[in-house]
């Protein structure tokens, strides 16, 4: 099966569909005119080019390269974390919490997948190595940021019923332990709704991919699957992580609570 060339005619009228939104976002009031155009304009600018970028690193297998690319691509989704959050860590820990988390578990599950589950020689070849990471930082991005949101929004929130635990005898352990285990469920549910729907209400991406490419559909379910656990399993580990060096971080050695740490 030969996959049909899209032009650039074919790229425009779907554009259009994105720019009859703004407006209708303007007629509206609803201030989001701006940022559809801006967000589009980003996507076409972005993707093309990753697309040079992927075509130069296919051409070559080096481990060098596909290092730099993955570490350039984790460090953006640190600063996506840190910058969807209502109230933020300051400094450093703002950034660095999210990339920290995010590098633990999804380089880790990708090099595992690679080299156990998928068996690529060598196992950082770029067709593999760097869509599988990308998919894992794309997702494990939007858990995390989910899950450090809750937990520090709630925890200004109820800072005073923090305190009162605390006097009361608390370590910061148990004064908080309520609001981590909700922050790592809020950072958990875009992955269960989407595994729960798979197949019913939603094709997933790389499924659709696969497929409209040429690919036969059980093999595509047979990668999506896996996409997906792995996905899921990243996305968990990151969010408990962040969340518990976060919530250890709002209180100092003496177990106060120190709110005037985020910003």
């Amino acid at each position: 099966m030969n996959v049909i060339s899209l032009s650039a005619i074919d790229l425009a009228l779907a554009a259009f569909l994105v720019l009859a939104l703004a407006m209708l976002s303007l007629i509206l009031k609803l201030g989001l005119a701006s940022r559809l155009v801006i967000a589009a304009a980003r996507t076409v600018i972005q993707l093309f080019l990753i697309g040079l970028v992927l075509k130069a690193l296919f051409a070559q297998v080096s481990l060098l390269l596909v290092s730099l690319l993955s570490i350039f691509m984790l460090l953006i989704a640190g600063r996506e974390v840190m910058a969807r959050q209502q109230r933020r860590f300051g400094g450093w820990w703002g950034y660095g919490l999210g990339t920290l988390s995010m590098f633990v578990s999804s380089f880790t599950l990708t090099v595992y997948a690679l080299i156990v589950v998928v068996g690529t020689e060598p196992w950082y070849t770029p067709q593999y190595a760097v869509p599988l990471l990308g998919m894992m930082l794309g997702n494990t991005m939007t858990g995390v940021a989910l899950a450090l949101d809750k937990l520090t929004t709630t925890a200004w929130q109820q800072r005073r019923v923090i305190e009162a635990r605390l006097i009361l005898g608390q370590d910061w352990r148990t004064a908080i332990g309520d609001i981590t285990r909700d922050s790592v469920r809020v950072g958990m549910i875009p992955m269960v709704n989407a595994m729960a729907a798979a197949g019913l209400v939603s094709l997933p991406g790389m499924m659709t991919g696969q497929i409209l490419s040429g690919t036969d559909p059980v093999e595509a379910v047979k990668y999506q699957i896996l996409i997906m656990f792995l996905i899921t399993a990243g996305t968990g580990f990151s969010a408990i992580l962040a969340t518990w060096i976060g919530a250890r971080h709002l209180f100092d050695d003496r177990q106060r609570l120190r709110l005037e740490r985020l910003s």
